[in-house]
């Protein structure tokens, strides 16, 4: 009796106190499965499709109560009765009631919603963890964390700083909870650092700090450099750096604005580049800084800018798309056709259902390109995406900052899930 009894979608809050999608998924025997649905700020230009009401006097037209309906009345009717066990086919029959090729008709927010709440339910009714449900017998490792400890871009509104994130990795920690007290200790000792020196320690979307610092990009990574030393580890042997530039919000006819995020409105010609000086500035601070890992280093559709830094720096540090590839496989297989990248970020709502971030993941680690969980800068508590990259065994994940609870969620489901599987089950070291 593992069919679906009932279907029931809600408007709640995620956090940024903005209206988002959850579902649950009610069995015959009456097991549950909850899931809620997160939201970019930052978003790439061909995601799938999120549904918003856009009514300007309800929730300023984020309201999401169409996506909410459509699941009730339209999504629901087709799938009670139908095996929660069979989550190709529900994903498969949902997109054939949206019919579109970016589920603009019912909305992403709405089918996947229902897709990873059923995916819940029926590792519930098996009673099994989720991780092991989704990924079978071979799961065994949990991912290294790519830990945001400062907020630019699109993230802050106190920063005018043009990247959008600056994250640590702890990369030769020796199990999860030890990356996680490394990164605790350097993100406090940055804290420290920030207020000696008067910068605000407010935190950003993700949980970074989010300083009002006007001295640019490297002002910030030699704070970040200080508070590893402070910490007593050493850079790259032991904590390294990652950033997410974001590229595309700053991207404008053919040139990188420097200035996009500046404060104070002035904009000077010295802070415009063009897409060979903004690859020789990343080339620079690979030199310069601890940097192992650079997401959306270009715009999301320059991609003979990508094969130009893919070319220049491919070979030494890795390169994430994100808006690039947008979880979606034709992305995906046109950027290893130009070779471009070597990694691809994973946002389950940048495609809109489980099966189909299953195929992209599978078709990442078909071509040798790594796969790096995320979340979103609008999340909730939901903590499915720490049992996706275990499930997987996927080497990395980004959950944001220590901070907040739809960080620490996952953070803290990843910890329960280390405690089952034993301390070796860790990515020992940093290997992409």
């Amino acid at each position: 009796m593992r069919k679906i009894k009932s279907i029931q979608a809600r408007q709640i809050l995620d956090s940024r106190g903005n209206p988002t999608v959850e579902v649950d998924v009610i069995t015959e025997n009456n097991i549950l499965g909850r899931a809620s649905v997160p939201s970019g700020a930052s978003k790439g230009k061909n995601e799938a499709f999120e549904l918003r009401d856009n009514k300007e006097n309800i929730f300023f037209g984020k309201g999401v109560l169409k996506a909410v309906q459509n699941v009730n009345e339209i999504i629901a009717p087709e799938l009670i009765g139908k095996s929660v066990l069979n989550q190709i086919y529900i994903d498969k029959l949902m997109l054939e009631l949206d019919g579109t090729k970016n589920k603009k008709r019912l909305g992403s927010n709405a089918i996947l919603a229902i897709s990873l709440a059923t995916a819940k339910a029926a590792s519930n009714e098996l009673n099994v963890p989720l991780y092991k449900y989704i990924g079978g017998i071979y799961t065994c490792f949990l991912p290294i964390p790519l830990i945001n400890i400062i907020n630019g871009g699109k993230h802050s509104n106190a920063s005018s700083i043009v990247f959008q994130e600056f994250m640590i990795v702890p990369v030769k920690a020796n199990t999860f909870g030890e990356a996680i007290q490394m990164a605790h200790k350097v993100f406090f000792q940055l804290k420290n650092i920030l207020n000696e020196k008067g910068f605000s320690t407010n935190v950003g979307d993700e949980g970074g700090f989010s300083p009002n610092s006007k001295n640019g990009i490297e002002d910030v990574l030699d704070h970040i450099l200080e508070a590893i030393h402070m910490a007593n580890y050493e850079p790259y042997d032991q904590i390294a750096i990652a950033i997410d530039c974001a590229a595309s919000e700053f991207y404008e006819n053919n040139q990188y604005d420097y200035s996009k995020f500046e404060k104070s409105g002035k904009k000077t010609k010295d802070l415009i580049k063009s897409k060979e000086e903004h690859i020789h500035y990343l080339s620079y601070l690979i030199k310069k800084y601890p940097i192992i890992s650079i997401e959306d280093g270009m715009d999301q559709n320059d991609w003979e800018g990508w094969k130009l830094l893919t070319h220049e720096i491919g070979d030494k540090v890795q390169l994430v798309g994100d808006d690039l590839f947008v979880t979606q496989v034709n992305r995906l297989n046109k950027g290893i056709e130009k070779k471009v990248a070597n990694s691809i970020l994973i946002k389950v709502n940048q495609v809109g259902t489980l099966t189909e971030t299953i195929e992209t993941i599978n078709v990442a680690k078909k071509n040798k390109y790594k796969n790096i969980i995320s979340h979103r800068s609008g999340d909730t508590e939901d903590s499915f995406i720490s049992d996706l990259s275990v499930a997987f065994n996927i080497e990395q994940i980004k959950i944001g900052s220590l901070c907040r609870s739809e960080r620490t969620s996952k953070y803290n489901q990843l910890l329960r899930i280390e405690s089952a599987l034993g301390e070796n089950s860790f990515y020992s070291k940093w290997n992409y």
